[in-house]
């Protein structure tokens, strides 16, 4: 039995801050009180004074490389990078061996993760040229969404057939969340850069502004054409904000937008000092794109960060560029990055709890997630806001064993994570006796 009371830490939640003690039964918030002094008896009391508890982060863009990519990465070792960032939920997307195009393969990486992951969990099914039914037959309750490609990036799930394309808008009603960035133009800027000058700073003049708004403007035309339930990801320029409103609830929203922390973070006068590290699909661009892109969140023109977390064994990525694979690990480091930002003053600590932890599952109708509410699950996080500590080799958990974070200092520190009451996260040790439970959706 899980018995904890968290007391008298500032609680971050629904836009507010104060200072309360939560009281965790089993998996569920059983209590919120203000009290001063309120009954703890029987329950192991964390003393929250000076500190902040969040709402567990949720990361709706992962990719743990399980199964058939596990020299990257694994459920175990990704869900414990994630409980170490804070990340209490997370949805894999497709693009492992196999791919999860079919409901077999989507129940096969549930059994995994039921035995493996430390952190709750789902999995998007991947759209291909042919498999509709698939993706028509899926049970709303438990698959997050359906992952489409419009552009390729790692493990080339392309979706390019104009008419399945058509019938994917027309007929789906699971969200469709879409990597949006248009092959023809990515091929021909290709065809146009010389050889003799590809170091990785090339990386966003091929995979440009206008290759991302092209793709993201066909996708947008599509789902207004249908009323489909549309979720652009990894949002990367300045242009392609006119594609979103912030004039309506975001509960009214048939169309979202989603940035992650390296775009919020890095650009593109990065790429001399990180090189590699950075080189991710769509690209980190130019610096107003950039700040932009942190206006927007502000605004609620962008309604949600993630990480699109995408590990990548070191000796892949030390490769020259064309063979040097996209994709940054980051899960372990988003919510450090993020408070880094609100030290900053460019997000406040409500907007942060807002993008990561409420708004991921009012978007996708999470049960029970995402709130520090009575009756939901015990999902939280509680921080130091005033702990320094250094990005080391032996404080990094992804199995890939580097950050582009490495030898950053954090002003923030991220004490314990509880996933369904259960502290997997303590202290600089991970937990594992007990595991996450599949996420469940009410449509």
């Amino acid at each position: 039995m899980n018995k904890f009371a968290i007391k008298n830490a500032c609680i971050v939640n629904e836009g507010k801050s104060f200072t309360a003690t939560v009281f965790i039964l089993n998996d569920v918030i059983e209590r919120i009180t203000q009290d001063e002094h309120p009954d703890t008896s029987g329950y192991v009391v964390i003393d929250g004074t000076g500190k902040h508890l969040f709402p567990g982060v949720i990361d709706t863009h992962v990719h743990f490389r399980d199964p058939g990519l596990l020299h990257k990465g694994d459920m175990i070792s990704e869900s414990a990078a994630a409980a170490a960032g804070g990340v209490t939920g997370i949805a894999d997307m497709p693009n492992t061996i196999p791919q999860t195009t079919n409901i077999q393969h989507f129940n096969d990486k549930c059994r995994r993760a039921e035995e493996t992951c430390l952190v709750n969990f789902s999995f998007y099914l991947g759209a291909t040229n042919d498999n509709l039914d698939e993706l028509l037959n899926a049970d709303p309750s438990r698959v997050i969404g359906v992952k489409l490609f419009m552009g390729s990036s790692t493990g080339n799930m392309l979706t390019d057939n104009e008419k399945t394309l058509e019938n994917i808008f027309k007929h789906l009603r699971l969200p469709i969340v879409a990597h949006c960035e248009d092959e023809a133009r990515i091929k021909n800027n290709i065809a146009k850069v010389k050889a003799d000058c590809l170091d990785f700073s090339i990386h966003p003049i091929i995979r440009d502004a206008e290759a991302c708004f092209l793709s993201s403007e066909k996708a947008v035309n599509l789902a207004t054409k249908y009323n489909t339930r549309l979720h652009l990801a990894h949002l990367s320029t300045q242009k392609e904000l006119s594609l979103l409103r912030n004039d309506i609830p975001l509960i009214e929203k048939k169309i979202t937008g989603e940035v992650c922390v390296h775009h919020l973070w890095f650009s593109d006068g990065d790429y001399p000092a990180k090189s590699a590290q950075i080189k991710c699909n769509p690209a980190i661009k130019a610096l107003s794109d950039r700040d932009s892109l942190r206006d927007a969140l502000k605004s609620n023109l962008l309604d949600s960060v993630a990480t699109d977390h995408a590990p990548h064994a070191w000796e892949e990525k030390r490769r020259p560029y064309f063979e040097s694979p996209s994709g940054i690990p980051l899960v372990q480091h988003a919510l450090p990055t993020m408070l880094e930002m609100a030290r900053q003053g460019i997000f406040t600590l409500e907007q942060i709890v807002e993008k990561m932890c409420h708004n991921p599952a009012t978007l996708f109708h999470i049960e029970k997630r995402g709130f520090i509410r009575e009756g939901y699950y015990a999902d939280l996080v509680l921080l130091d806001l005033n702990d320094r500590w250094k990005v080391e080799p032996d404080n990094i958990l992804y199995k890939c064993q580097w950050s582009p974070f490495q030898g950053f200092t954090f002003h923030s520190k991220i004490l314990m994570t509880f996933v369904n009451g259960y502290p997997v996260w303590d202290n600089g040790t991970i937990n594992d006796a007990q595991k996450g439970k599949q996420l469940q959706f009410k449509r």
